[in-house]
């Protein structure tokens, strides 16, 4: 583990493991580096893997007043560290994070975005959902937060938030449920200006599950319309989170991006 100091002096949390092209994976919200645990031996075949425990959760910092900006910083920095020609890749809202760190730093030599949360519309979000939220939050009730998030803005199937709660990494993410509303925020704020990415000249894969919403797929289109060099492609049978569903599938299309861009012979 090394501690990597961000913009504003927060020290950032990240793990670097196998060998070859560098590659960071950002996790989205409730999260941590331990969401990319189950892909790690097959992805430390091709990649100089890195991950991170984004702002206030696991063993990185925090500060008392919270910046969307520092999230894309965080990124950045930790991009800085891993030297020339990396690749990020971020999930959800870690997504919108990387979409906006590939702004910052000239050294990556491509953008893998699987669902990235750049807008809440037809999620369910309201004043009403915000201030349930809230109310969890302050009245400590950190797992009805996080049940609410899943259920009413992820829109997870049940089986899956039912796996998830029996699985090894449920209590972080419990843990981590304070960074929800801040998070939420932050999307419902943001508005993506393509003027922006016009000189963003890298290759861009944008991953969609198959049976995610349509507003996940609306997204996609639209950042494949903006985005100068981009591409989507579509995850059969999948939703939000093939990282834990269809990891094999998920590892094969970052791969093969990869392989396509460098032609460096991976195996």
């Amino acid at each position: 583990m090394k501690l990597i100091t961000s913009k504003d002096g927060t020290s950032i949390a990240s793990w670097q493991s196998g060998a070859g092209i560098p590659l960071l994976l950002v996790h989205g919200t409730t999260g941590d580096h331990l969401v990319w645990t189950s892909m790690l031996p097959s992805l430390e075949q091709y990649c100089n893997v890195w991950t991170l425990d984004r702002r206030g959760r696991g063993l990185s910092g925090d500060t008392d007043k919270y910046a969307f900006e520092q999230e894309c910083e965080d990124i950045a920095v930790v991009i800085d560290a891993m030297g020339a020609n990396a690749y990020l890749a971020g999930h959800s809202f870690g997504g919108l994070c990387a979409l906006e760190a590939a702004l910052l730093v000239p050294n990556i030599n491509g953008l893998i975005l699987y669902e990235p949360s750049i807008s809440l519309a037809a999620s369910g979000w309201s004043k009403e959902l915000e201030a349930s939220l809230k109310n969890h939050l302050e009245a400590e009730c950190l797992e009805e937060a996080l049940l609410l998030f899943f259920n009413e803005i992820v829109k997870m199937p049940p089986r899956e938030i039912a796996a998830m709660q029996t699985g090894p990494h449920w209590a972080g993410r419990v843990a981590a449920a304070h960074t929800i509303l801040r998070e939420l925020q932050s999307v419902d704020c943001y508005t993506f200006e393509p003027q922006r990415f016009c000189s963003l000249q890298i290759p861009v894969l944008l991953l969609v599950g198959e049976n995610s919403p349509s507003r996940r797929h609306l997204t996609a289109a639209m950042l494949q319309q903006h985005l100068p060099d981009s591409r989507i492609k579509i995850l059969p049978g999948q939703q939000h989170s093939a990282m834990r569903t269809a990891p094999d599938l998920f590892i094969h299309e970052i791969v093969e991006f990869m392989r396509v861009i460098n032609d460096v012979g991976l195996r």
